[in-house]
């Protein structure tokens, strides 16, 4: 089977790496790719942002399936043209995508079908929001969220009203989101830790990935502005296997077979962000593909034949079960540039990769990287992801820093706690 992976990022290169294990993969094609997914697979320029372009790759490299990693291509209607054309992918519809491209609709479908999640207001103009924020039954803090596409930016925690004031101004009058800050969701902020919960579904039967717990704070202590993702642990040691069956008959199925019921019949990856309240799981938000750099500790993860699993997805012979898992234990640490998650330098030489990934258990995943004359310079804001694989959580933490500890280039941030939480995590 001859795979293409859409996509350049950490996330794209845990899907390549994965691919390239699976027996039943001859090939992969990363389009446009990252120097790391180049050591795996085969890269060719594409424009993401062009359906028709990427179609026309597809075609003429007759890959037998594609695997969507960004949802900018979602958003743009990928899924629909390959659907179209006969070619299987894994993705949903444009229609479908609006689960994350658009945070009011996905409040308003969980509250249409009786999906746990914070109480909300949607608000189209200025003044409202902040009428809202003002006389708000939600107290505080209080969560203000862009209706769009932010880069995973778009989410503010306000602790005062002055804060949540300065957030609605930043997004619908200061613009710092573009069109994403349009309208704006202002909800009630829930309490209790954090999960990723992974499932695959081909619009009918849906299959639990996977579950793991991100670090969205740039800085130590979860202190300072949210970013994509600072680290990951996987999987989650909250989620016992009745939480699991729990999150799946309450939240995913139904998402699911609510999708198809209003005429938005969703295959693919769903990422369901889950907060763990006293009331139970309430969900936070939804991803329509993997999330990053939740997949570079997730992937690994899984057993057995992952693309033909895929393959199922994208032509609907997806069948009931869950997916064979590792008894492995993997975290993640993000090595992001200076000034994350604001405007980032780049060109800084990295150093130190093959030192990485001569750890044992360690591996280095690329996202924001370029190679010029042989050498790897940083090109975005998250540059890599050192993942360290062990029997124990102990283990593989110690082994992603050990590996971590072993790169430098200028201006390099990472944060230092992460799985620092999974004892009390254990134990409570």
């Amino acid at each position: 089977m001859k795979v293409l992976v859409l996509g350049s990022g950490g996330r794209e290169h845990a899907l390549a790496w994965r691919l390239a294990r699976d027996p039943e993969v001859s090939a992969v094609v990363c389009a446009p790719g990252n120097p790391g997914m180049a050591r795996v697979s085969r890269c060719v320029p594409v424009d993401l942002e062009s359906p028709d372009e990427v179609l026309s790759l597809a075609d003429r490299e007759r890959a037998d399936l594609t695997v969507v990693g960004p949802e900018a291509p979602l958003e743009r209607g990928v899924a629909d043209l390959f659907r179209a054309s006969g070619r299987p992918i894994v993705g949903p519809s444009r229609a479908a995508a609006a689960l994350e491209c658009s945070k009011a609709y996905a409040k308003e479908f969980m509250r249409r079908h009786d999906i746990p999640t914070a109480r909300f207001v949607v608000c189209d103009r200025l003044e409202d929001a902040l009428r809202v924020v003002a006389g708000s039954d939600f107290g505080f803090p209080v969560v203000v969220k862009a209706d769009g596409l932010a880069g995973g930016k778009g989410v503010t925690v306000a602790a005062s009203r002055e804060e949540a004031d300065a957030a609605v101004r930043a997004a619908m009058e200061d613009r710092q989101f573009g069109a994403a800050g349009t309208s704006l969701v202002i909800e009630e902020c829930l309490t209790g830790p954090e999960v990723s919960f992974f499932v695959i579904t081909d619009g009918d039967e849906v299959v639990a990935l996977s579950t793991a717990q991100d670090h969205k704070r740039i800085w130590d202590g979860d202190r300072g502005p949210n970013t994509g993702g600072m680290g990951a642990f996987a999987p989650s040691p909250l989620m016992t296997a009745g939480l699991v069956t729990d999150v799946l008959d309450r939240i995913a199925k139904p998402v699911v077979h609510g999708m198809r019921a209003e005429g938005r019949p969703y295959q693919g990856f769903l990422y369901i962000g889950l907060m763990l309240t006293p009331r139970g799981p309430q969900v936070i938000e939804f991803n329509v593909r993997l999330g990053d750099p939740e997949a570079q500790v997730v992937l690994p993860l899984v057993d057995g034949p992952i693309a033909a699993m895929f393959l199922d997805v994208a032509t609907g012979r997806l069948r009931a079960g869950r997916v064979s898992e590792h008894s492995d234990k993997l975290a993640g640490v993000v090595l992001a540039a200076r000034n994350y998650p604001g405007r980032s330098e780049m060109g800084h030489e990295i150093r130190g990769l093959e030192a990485a990934e001569a750890v044992e258990g360690a591996l280095v995943f690329h996202a924001g990287t370029r190679e010029v004359d042989g050498r790897f310079l940083t090109a975005g804001g998250r540059v890599l992801t050192v993942v360290g694989r062990a029997r124990s959580y102990e283990r593989a933490i110690e082994t992603a820093y050990e590996s971590a500890f072993r790169i430098t280039f200028d201006g390099m941030q990472f944060r230092r706690d992460i799985g620092k939480s999974i004892g009390q995590l254990s134990n409570g």
